[in-house]
């Protein structure tokens, strides 16, 4: 039973760990990045569509992206999503076949604008890992009747290594993408 509780909260912790990291990706650094511009939703037939469902993607050169639309009709919903895109700054060259999506340089003020959004995503991916541990412990703590009280503070020792770890993961994260924002 502690087990099964201890499992499957590792499992929802390391998905929001891949949650984190992910949000973390779609922060622009210097250089233009495909997955920044993944998660970006195109109102396509009147549907929300990532960008990344209706486009093929690449980097042209180290600022500059190649959007190659699925379908050619898609090209101005494409440009106005990625133009209406908060903090990404994009410049849009569109010749009807593929948008190119130029980054310009980021400037010390920028950089460390996008170092806060990245902090606040960190913090609410440990918020949202804290929330876990604090449900799995509701859960040890039903248990008690059933396997007794030193097995459930056996658990709860082994839920807050594991809460450790997962919070460490995402610091770690946050430091390297922090590194990379701020290195020109």
């Amino acid at each position: 039973m502690i087990a099964d509780v201890l499992s499957d909260t590792t499992q929802r912790m390391s998905k929001a760990l891949e949650a984190a990291k992910e949000d973390f990706a779609t922060v622009r650094t210097g250089r233009a990045n495909p997955q920044m511009f993944q998660k970006i939703l195109v109102d396509y037939y009147g549907t929300p569509t990532p960008l990344g469902q209706l486009a093929s993607l690449q980097n042209q050169e180290a600022r500059t992206l190649l959007i190659t639309p699925y379908d050619k009709s898609a090209l101005r919903d494409i440009e106005n999503a990625i133009r209406d895109t908060p903090n990404l700054g994009a410049n849009l060259g569109n010749d009807g076949i593929v948008i190119r999506a130029s980054l310009p340089e980021l400037t010390n003020d920028r950089r460390k604008e996008y170092v806060k959004i990245v902090k606040t995503k960190g913090e609410d991916a440990k918020v949202s890992v804290r929330n876990l541990r604090r449900k799995a412990k509701d859960e040890l703590d039903a248990l008690k009747s059933e396997v007794g009280d030193d097995d459930v503070a056996r658990g709860e020792k082994e839920l807050e290594q594991i809460t450790k770890t997962h919070i460490d993961a995402i610091d770690d994260a946050l430091k390297r993408k922090e590194a990379e924002l701020l290195a020109i």
